[in-house]
């Protein structure tokens, strides 16, 4: 079983609704401006995502409630 949100192997490009789990097509125009949000390729006025930095990203971003317990 895998634990990545996105298929490491696929170019994911604006437009295709897995990028809707981390934000609209506005959202991420906002964090590339702002240099934020998962990196991503801009080639012409193409931009693309692998699944890779979408899922490295996603684990940079990953939030865990137990980490601190103390027992």
């Amino acid at each position: 079983m895998s634990d990545s949100i996105f298929d490491n192997s696929k170019n994911y490009v604006l437009g295709d609704p897995e990028l809707d789990l981390i934000g609209d097509r506005d959202k991420l125009a906002q964090w590339r401006h702002k240099n934020m949000g998962p990196a991503f390729y801009k080639l012409g006025r193409k931009v693309i995502y692998r699944g890779a930095d979408l899922n490295a990203w996603a684990e940079a971003c990953r939030v865990d409630p137990n980490a601190n317990d103390v027992i």
